[in-house]
Parts: C-alpha cells; structure tokens; sequence
C-alpha cells in the first residue's frame, strides 16, 4: 500500500491523490472494523467447538481497541498485509484438538473473504444505482477494501507459523511433526518477513490473489448481470 505508492512517488511516477487517500481510508476501515470481525470469527468458531477461553476474556466482541495491535496494523497500511491481536485459544476444551483448531483457524480468513464478497456486491450495486457514474473515489475506496481483505485472507493462509494457515496444515501432520513445526516458529516467523519484504513471495501470493478476486468478483456480480452493465 504506502510503501509502493512512496516507492513510485520516489521513482517519478505521478501520484493520485484521490486515489492514495481512499486506499489509506479503505486500510483503516479494514484495521478498525473487519480484522476485529476476524478475530471475532476465530473466537466464536472456538466456542461453538466447546471452547469457551476467547468469551472469558472478552474478546467475542467487535471493539477494535481489544483486537488492536499496532505493528500488524502499521504493515497493513504499508505493506497491504497485516494482522490483529490474537484470540485466545485452548484446544483442550476440544473434542478433536487438531480438527477443531483447524476449523477455528480457517474462520478468520473466511471472514476476510465474507468481507471482500460484501464489498465487492456494493460495488456493483452503486454501479447500478448510479448507471455507472460511480465518483472514483468510491471505486478506489471499495477496489482497496475488497483487495486489502484478500491479501490478509492469502496472507494468513500461508501454512507456516504463527499464521492460520499453520494451523489447518496442522490437522493433516503428526503429533511429533507438529511439535518440531512449531519449535522453530520464530526463525520461520523471521524468514517469512524477510522473504514477503523482498518480494521473493510476491508471484505465488498475487497469483492466488488474483484467482480469488476473480472468483469473488463474478460471484458478487451474477445478481446485477439482468441490468445490463456486465
């Protein structure tokens, strides 16, 4: 996000202004009201496999104060991807720990899913109600929201730890694997900022990005096709 408008900025390029302040606009909705929704989808996966731990603590709730965390939020706005305070997890409370820590992990990135499909059918809708005369700003605003929510979907997919996407591999690997998986859980953290910082994963995460914005937007577009715009 920031970073690549200032790298362009620095390299030459012309700046839009409208544009740069409706994606910092849609990174803030983001941070304030849809990571705390995915966090909240975390913890009210939990409790509906029996695990009560993110309730007690207060943290089945939409606050953004409580899901906050400033670093996360610092590289969404910079770099596009990002991440909210955890929520409390106790696996012992579950019936199958590996299955339902799998399926408490994937409710985040369904959430950030469920999001981007939301702003994606707006779009379409104003589009409609507007004949197509949506003012940019708009466009850019919801084009930023629905691609900021994707890459933290893609983002917290990755399976390598401390990300959800760890934890859904987690239910396919052994207990002995798990643990040695989660051992060196800093040095990967470690290794997967360097290698998102220097673009190394850059084709394979934009590659799936881009499947699942197009997937999203044909499905958030198929109730509007009747009216002739698409």
């Amino acid at each position: 996000m920031l970073y690549g408008m200032l790298r362009g900025i620095m390299s030459g390029q012309g700046v839009n202004l409208g544009a740069m302040i409706a994606q910092i606009l849609a990174c803030l909705f983001v941070i304030f009201l849809i990571l705390p929704f995915h966090e909240f989808a975390h913890g009210w996966m939990a409790k509906q496999l029996g695990d009560p731990t993110a309730k007690y603590a207060g943290r089945l709730t939409f606050n953004p104060l409580a899901s906050l965390d400033f670093m996360g939020a610092l590289f969404l706005l910079l770099f596009g991807f990002g991440w909210a305070k955890p929520v409390p997890v106790d696996p012992r409370y579950f019936k199958k720990p590996k299955r339902d820590m799998a399926l408490t992990a994937l409710a985040g990135p369904v959430a950030n899913v469920i999001a981007s499909y939301v702003g994606a059918v707006l779009y379409y809708l104003l589009l409609v109600v507007t004949r197509g005369a949506l003012p940019m700003f708009f466009v850019y605003f919801l084009n930023a929201y629905v691609t900021v929510n994707i890459s933290v979907a893609v983002f917290n997919l990755i399976p390598l730890p401390p990300l959800d996407g760890s934890r859904i591999i987690g239910a396919f690997m052994s207990d002995r694997a798990l643990q040695m998986y989660y051992r060196y859980q800093n040095v990967i953290m470690m290794v997967l900022f360097l290698l998102l910082l220097t673009g190394v994963l850059n084709v394979p995460l934009n590659m799936i990005e881009q499947l699942l914005t197009n997937g999203i937007s044909f499905l958030a577009r198929l109730p509007f096709m009747p009216f002739g715009f698409f």
